[in-house]
């Protein structure tokens, strides 16, 4: 039998569902109080930067021991990215490239003499480069540096002078201000410094914006430390934008790991790894308990690729060719992921091409920040990649050792102009008369060369290489540079 539906029938079951749901739209509304308040501000910036770690020494890209569900979990709940490059494969020069959205030749941050700086350098990043902090602070961000910095340590180089608010961390390298005559991990294992290092070792400063509070810095606990200190700039500045840059100063050797991570299967390099996919927890956990996540993007990546030539005391990359120092893609390709719930997709896997160039841009879109028009920028903004707007942001990655311009990327295709080996198993620079071409989709390992059979593509990729270098006059190096010459 057909029901007859009257009115007042009409009327109360209208009723019954506007009611129903204001209540499931009041329940959405308080649900996250502080996410939607979150949202009426400029999204936020976390930049998570590991020192040495390989293409192949996180778990979501791969590798059997080292337990990383943290940094799975971001992935699956974001992006990751398969064709991610540096701006350099060695750490000055790359986080030069990483912080003014430029190559480290345009700013005078890299040297065909001194790959890095040291303590006994004289100089930094040059003040007239505009960082991402320097941008995001005129916007209105509080900006934290917390971590290993390596653009200079004496005061006008500091983090306080380049758009930061707050600096906490080691000025260089882990390994640097060594004490005494020590052994390297070349010579026979034994009582070898990098196989059972001590604290005493290196004498490196713990800095708190311009003041060492610490030395030696005690390196056990550094990770940790660098965690808490950012969990709580975050928690002080949930009010406003932030953008806090967490460069870690591990893997890099020597290795330091708190006593409760002393415990993975691939050893130390394990447990330091490990240690940091707690820290990345730490942090998106944070962002989710303070309801800031959806209104933050975290990226997570290296600064170079694994240093090789300390044997199991360094990292792996992969299926990828060679490591750290070379401009062979295992040198210069590395993991990195993006976060951002409600904006990025889940579980997204892209092969676009990014570098650590773009996430300049990428800030200011953020930001909606004008970048300024007196100096070229070599990235490009990632926002439509990571909103699902396109599949592609770039099509070409220069690779470049020192002033040099050694290979060069276009598509899948890769050249190499000049090749050359890292550190211990360095010969010197080789000057190829004819490039070698690889495929990378087809050849990620750079096993075969098959320049010989496209010679189009071979000139294609020379003249672009000769447009590059005439269009980038490499400035002078400040990395060479030493206090009281």
């Amino acid at each position: 039998m057909q029901k007859i539906l009257f009115y007042s029938d009409f009327c109360s079951s209208t009723h019954r569902l506007m009611t129903r749901w204001l209540l499931l739209l009041a329940l959405a509304v308080f649900a996250h109080p502080l996410s939607s308040a979150a949202q009426s501000s400029p999204p936020n910036l976390v930049i998570l930067f590991a020192d040495d770690l390989g293409y192949g020494d996180l778990g979501v890209y791969g590798h059997p021991t080292i337990r990383t569900p943290h940094l799975d979990r971001m992935a699956a709940e974001g992006m990751k990215f398969t064709q991610f490059y540096v701006g350099a494969s060695i750490c000055t020069p790359s986080r030069a490239a990483l912080l003014t959205g430029r190559l480290p030749q345009r700013s005078g941050m890299s040297s065909d003499r001194r790959g890095v700086l040291f303590p006994d350098s004289k100089l930094g990043l040059p003040t007239e480069e505009h960082t991402i902090a320097e941008m995001l602070r005129e916007r209105g961000y509080a900006t934290a540096a917390i971590g290993k910095w390596h653009l200079g340590h004496l005061p006008e180089f500091l983090p306080t002078n380049h758009g930061f608010d707050l600096y906490f961390g080691i000025p260089y390298s882990n390994d640097m201000d060594r004490v005494g005559d020590n052994t390297h991990i070349a010579n026979p294992p034994g009582n070898n410094i990098w196989i059972d290092p001590k604290i005493e070792t290196w004498n490196v400063p713990l800095m708190r914006n311009e003041e060492i509070v610490e030395r030696p810095a005690e390196q056990h606990t550094i990770t940790r430390r660098y965690t808490q200190e950012a969990v709580q700039f975050i928690e002080a500045h949930q009010d406003q934008p932030f953008f806090v840059y967490l460069p870690y100063s591990l893997p890099h050797v020597p290795l330091f790991a708190s006593e409760d991570f002393q415990t993975s299967p691939r050893g130390p390099y394990g447990d330091v790894v490990e240690e940091i996919d707690w820290s990345v927890g730490q942090v998106m956990e944070t962002l989710h308990t303070l309801g800031l996540a959806e209104n933050t993007l975290v990226v997570f990546t290296s600064d170079n690729g694994p240093w090789l030539t300390y044997q199991t005391q360094g990292g792996s990359s992969g299926l990828l060719r060679d490591g750290k120092g070379t401009t062979w893609d295992g040198g210069m390709r590395v993991p990195a992921l993006a976060w951002w719930p409600g904006t990025i997709a889940p579980g997204t896997v892209t092969d676009a091409l990014a570098t650590t160039m773009d996430l300049l841009p990428t800030a200011a879109a953020l930001a909606e920040a004008t970048l300024p028009q007196d100096r070229p920028y070599d990235g490009t903004s990632l926002l439509p990649l990571l909103r699902g707007e396109t599949d592609a942001v770039r099509n070409t990655v220069p690779f470049y050792r020192g002033t040099q311009l050694f290979a060069l990327r276009q598509g899948p295709w890769k050249a190499h102009f000049i090749t050359r080996g890292a550190y211990e198993t360095d010969q010197g620079p080789q000057v190829l008369d004819t490039p070698e071409l690889y495929h990378l989709d087809h050849d990620p390992s750079e096993q075969f060369n098959i320049a010989d059979r496209h010679p189009d593509v071979v000139a294609a990729l020379l003249a672009e290489a000769e447009r590059l270098r005439a269009s980038l006059t490499p400035a002078p190096s400040r990395l060479d540079a030493r206090i009281g010459e």
